[in-house]
């Protein structure tokens, strides 16, 4: 059998209500030169029936049962182990393809001597659509300008990559959660040439999803955030990077917002929570506030109420508990 053009990786969890339409947006490919690897994250739900369905149905779907829940990452690693295409994308279990989009990324990317397409993202909610909107007028980055525009996603993080890359650069499993945008941001880096393309990757935004219901898990983010800066620090070591002190500078200031935001999170939804879980979230929160160097945090940004930087956790939530208290007072908290 010849090595397909692209091998989709599919990491699955109790995510029958949406399986369907993803796995038959990846076998109605035009292209059809592909293969799917599905590995189902322990599943407690009918997943791991729906999946035996599509494989015993198309050989190009591949399964793998993990025996116990790793998270979304370390699944994807798993499949990656055993992905054969010259390329790699990954669909998440509730999103899914346009017939055409997976043609079209590769044509995109190697009319255009690229290592990377970006696909067309499209925002799905409750029936409605909306384009992403990249922030670039440029229809090719390099590699570099990619990676910074990704740094504060002002462009997304949804592509085919060459293998190779992929391979050298697997998903970040610091995390149960977001961890894996940073590998997003080391492919772009490592890629000579980063292109959009206009094959349409449809993203469902739901309330069951692990990123949209309240859990302890949200306070990942910061701490895949942290893993993000390690990683900068150690392409920065191996020569990886140009403009280093820009880079890092402009990486703190979004972290440290990222951080201010993840905390009126935690403000916002405090009665969601244990007391034993708020009690280890604030633990965790006042280990990273350590890790941030204020000078890096950008003028405009630290001279702002509610975002001086601290590495006093005490005083930090003093801060934010009054600028959050005087925001609602005016109706301007979310």
């Amino acid at each position: 059998m010849s090595q397909p053009k692209v091998s989709i990786l599919v990491a699955v969890y109790n995510a029958e209500k949406y399986l369907h339409q993803c796995l038959d947006s990846i076998i109605n490919q035009s292209l059809a030169d592909i293969e799917a690897i599905c590995i189902d994250d322990c599943s407690t739900d009918s997943s791991r029936s729906i999946l035996e369905e599509y494989s015993k149905k198309d050989s190009r779907i591949k399964t793998i049962f993990l025996n116990e829940n790793v998270g979304q990452a370390a699944a994807r690693n798993k499949g990656l182990d055993i992905a054969e295409g010259e390329y790699i994308a990954m669909l998440d279990s509730d999103d899914w393809f346009a017939e055409d989009a997976l043609q079209l990324a590769v044509d995109t990317i190697e009319g255009n001597d690229a290592d990377c397409a970006m696909f067309d993202l499209i925002l799905c909610r409750e029936g409605q659509e909306e384009p992403f909107k990249n922030q670039t007028d440029k229809s090719i980055l390099t590699g570099e300008e990619a990676f910074r525009l990704s740094l504060n996603w002002q462009i997304h993080g949804l592509y085919i990559v060459k293998a190779d890359i992929h391979k050298n650069y697997l998903f970040d499993t610091s995390c149960r959660l977001y961890s894996d945008d940073n590998t997003t941001r080391l492919h772009y880096l490592h890629s000579r040439k980063v292109a959009l393309s206009k094959g349409k990757y449809f993203y469902r935004k739901h309330a069951e999803s692990m990123t949209e219901s309240c859990n302890i898990h949200r306070f990942d983010y910061v701490k895949a955030n942290l893993s993000m800066k390690q990683q900068l620090l150690e392409e920065i070591r191996l020569g990886n990077i140009n403009h280093s002190e820009n880079i890092l500078n402009l990486y703190e200031t979004h972290r440290w917002l990222n951080f201010v935001d993840t905390y009126y999170y935690l403000y916002k939804n405090r009665d969601s929570f244990s007391k034993e879980e708020a009690k280890q979230i604030e633990a965790s929160l006042a280990d990273i506030l350590q890790t941030f160097e204020p000078k890096r945090i950008d003028a405009k940004t630290s001279h702002k109420f509610g975002y001086c930087p601290t590495l006093n956790y005490n005083t930090f939530k003093m801060q934010e508990e009054a600028y959050f208290l005087l925001r609602g007072m005016i109706g301007k908290n979310k």
